[in-house]
């Protein structure tokens, strides 16, 4: 295993792209070209295609493929696109690598092998040998809600060694687990640490986190930027007024209903409304009542009004 390198460590808000799908549920090709050049004229520093808020677990190898290629291209480096290249296998993990390494991606991102749950040794040594492997640098996802295996801290610690191993996007939700990994930047400061919940972000910059993906900036990129910049000039007047939009984005547009797609549906029934994309899902989810698509654009109406005044 090779010591880490000197690249810089990535900063600011890596926004997890939704998946633009048509009826049908294939690529709404369209759609990606305007939510890559809303994110791009949004400001927001990285573009992370195929995560969980890309539905990637539910979409067809064709469909990621014309996903990475599309956003690439749009992008046209602009704007550092990072591609999740999660799967059971380690082969398809690596095979999307080279896709993204093809296209002009700039990193990947890859969430522990799903079903079997795994130990420490089990994690470290799949992360090494995909990171050995993979033509891109690496950044490690934990989400032990969907995987059923959590990265312990020490276990990171030992993987930010890696050259290949970059960083860490946390969405676990568990803050005294992020405050247990601040610091590897000690001995790593080119180790990127980003946070995944949006209500977290500006406590996570004031613990030393280098940013946020976070789902809510699909619809407001620049409002998240802009969270990140104040949290980063620890500006907490402008913090305080943000971080009431951010709850006020999660709470009238995530948790509307009690369906498992709340927060999916929350997030592209707004793009819609806002002309983006459509708002349809990957299979198996179903889409949320009529009433409750109905209190999404309501509260979202009321959000607009005031993300104005920021």
């Amino acid at each position: 295993m090779t010591e880490s390198s000197n690249v810089p460590a990535f900063e600011g808000i890596m926004v997890p792209m939704v998946t633009p799908l048509l009826s049908n549920g294939e690529l709404d090709k369209k759609g990606v070209e305007r939510v890559v050049k809303h994110l791009v004229n949004g400001g927001v520093q990285g573009i992370f295609i195929l995560g969980t808020t890309g539905e990637a677990a539910s979409l067809k190898p064709a469909i990621k493929k014309d996903l990475i290629e599309i956003s690439c291209q749009v992008v046209d480096g602009k704007t550092p696109v990072f591609v999740g290249i999660t799967h059971t296998s380690l082969e398809v993990s690596l095979k999307l690598a080279k896709t993204a390494k093809e296209n002009g991606a700039v990193a990947v991102v890859a969430a522990l092998p799903y079903y079997f749950a795994l130990d420490q040794e089990d994690i470290f040594h799949y992360y090494i040998k995909l990171a050995d492997q993979s033509p891109l640098p690496l950044f490690l996802y934990n989400f032990p809600v969907m995987t059923k295996s959590n990265i312990a801290p020490e276990t990171a610690f030992k993987l930010a060694n890696h050259a290949n191993i970059i960083g860490l996007k946390d969405s676990s939700g568990n803050g005294v687990y992020f405050q247990k990994l601040i610091p590897i930047k000690k001995e790593h400061p080119e180790f990127s640490l980003l946070i995944g919940p949006e209500e977290m972000l500006a406590q996570a910059i004031f613990s030393g986190a280098d940013g946020g993906v976070n789902g809510g900036a699909n619809i407001f990129p620049s409002l998240y930027v802009k969270m990140f910049e104040a949290a980063k000039r620890l500006d907490f007047e402008k913090v305080e007024q943000i971080q009431s939009l951010i709850l006020e984005i999660s709470n009238g547009l995530y948790n509307c209903s009690p369906k498992s797609s709340s927060y999916l549906c929350g997030v592209k029934e707004s793009m819609y409304f806002m002309g983006i994309c459509e708002p349809h899902l990957a299979s198996p989810l179903l889409p949320v009542s009529k009433s409750h698509k109905e209190e999404i654009i309501q509260n979202l109406e009321k959000i607009l009004l005031k993300v104005k005044s920021v």
